[in-house]
């Protein structure tokens, strides 16, 4: 059913897959410009009506895409109060900073951001860099659930979470993107959020790997429970509330990564179980797989805060300390029995 609700002005800021298909998916009910840093790669998108990072999935008349920074920034600069402005940062967690120090100076109105990770350098959350480029001044949020960009733009039903300390916000938030085959809840655990979408990357690549060396659905399953509990190990432990991991974030996210074969961190499990090198599996994948880099900074912060996290463990050591996936497997089931506590 059409939502009648007041229209917005909203920029999107990153043309990759999952901007784009946020773009589409809003372009229906509000005013929206999609922005994307490379000028080629936007002109074809205008010439084509179809992003080439989202093959098949046509650009509706109504979404107009710009490569000029200061006209997408002008497009919610400029727009009245009665317009809800929203800005939409739908870049990786490394384009994330270099993104808001061109924002800096800027009176923006919020920034709502899409990216999933811990910053590689910094191991920061989104929100605690959004904090340290923009300052306390600026409303944020984020954005995120159990969402593949392909589905999305299709216009098939998914269900998302924003999380924010702004109630104004978050309530402009689920106002906007609510509505037609989108559902937003809501709710105020920005650092549960971000970590249940940053760390089930990692379990996906685990996921991945376990099935590509046929372990089996009973492996899968484990995985994917113990996967939960080292999440929320880690969660608890930055400030998170429990309970948020059993949502959409969380579980929610957690299941649809690791089992979903549009999935690219569980592309890059299967294709570590193949014994492929990992530039190789980056090069051959296309896109960003978040869950590569947050393996590595996941490791660092679980042995700095003393965070059991034996899959995490196990993914980086693959991923970077050449050990073979089939080890990984035997140095899960060689751990030591021990009572089930999250």
């Amino acid at each position: 059913m059409q939502d009648n609700k007041q229209a917005s002005k909203i920029v999107v800021l990153g043309a990759g897959a999952w901007g784009t298909a946020v773009a589409i998916a809003l372009a229906a009910r509000h005013d929206v410009l999609l922005w994307g840093r490379n000028p080629q790669q936007m002109a074809e998108t205008e010439a084509a009506r179809e992003n080439p990072y989202l093959p098949g999935h046509p650009l509706p008349a109504s979404l107009r895409v710009t490569s000029d920074f200061d006209a997408a920034l002008a497009h919610v600069l400029e727009a009245r109060a009665d317009e809800a402005p929203l800005l939409i940062a739908a870049c990786p967690v490394a384009g994330l900073r270099p993104l808001l120090e061109r924002l800096r100076g800027h009176a923006i109105p919020n920034v709502v951001w899409l990216c999933k990770g811990f910053e590689a350098d910094t191991g920061l959350l989104p929100h605690q860099v959004v904090a340290e480029v923009l300052g306390d001044g600026v409303p944020g949020a984020a954005l995120s659930g159990p969402s593949f960009a392909q589905e999305v733009a299709r216009g098939l039903p998914c269900a998302l979470s924003v999380a924010s300390s702004s109630n104004e916000l978050r309530e402009r938030v689920v106002t906007a993107v609510h509505g037609n085959n989108l559902r937003v809840y809501s709710c105020d655990d920005l650092v549960g959020v971000e970590v249940g979408g940053a760390v089930k990357n990692v379990m996906a690549i685990a996921t991945g790997a376990a099935d590509g060396l046929g372990l089996g659905l009973n492996a899968r399953a484990a995985l994917i429970t113990r996967g939960l509990a080292e999440i929320t190990r880690l969660g608890t432990a930055l400030g998170a509330q429990p309970g948020t991991f059993m949502g959409l974030t969380g579980m929610g996210d957690l299941i649809l990564t690791c089992t979903g074969d549009l999935s690219r961190n569980r592309r890059v499990g299967l294709a570590l179980a193949e014994g492929k090198a990992l530039d190789t599996i980056v090069r051959e994948l296309g896109h960003v797989a978040e869950g590569v880099p947050c393996a590595k900074s996941v490791r660092e912060l679980a042995h700095r805060m003393g965070v059991e996290m034996p899959i995490t463990e196990a993914v980086a050591s693959v991923l970077f300390d050449g050990m073979a996936a089939s080890e990984m497997a035997a140095r899960l089931l060689a751990r030591d029995p021990r009572i089930e506590l999250a």
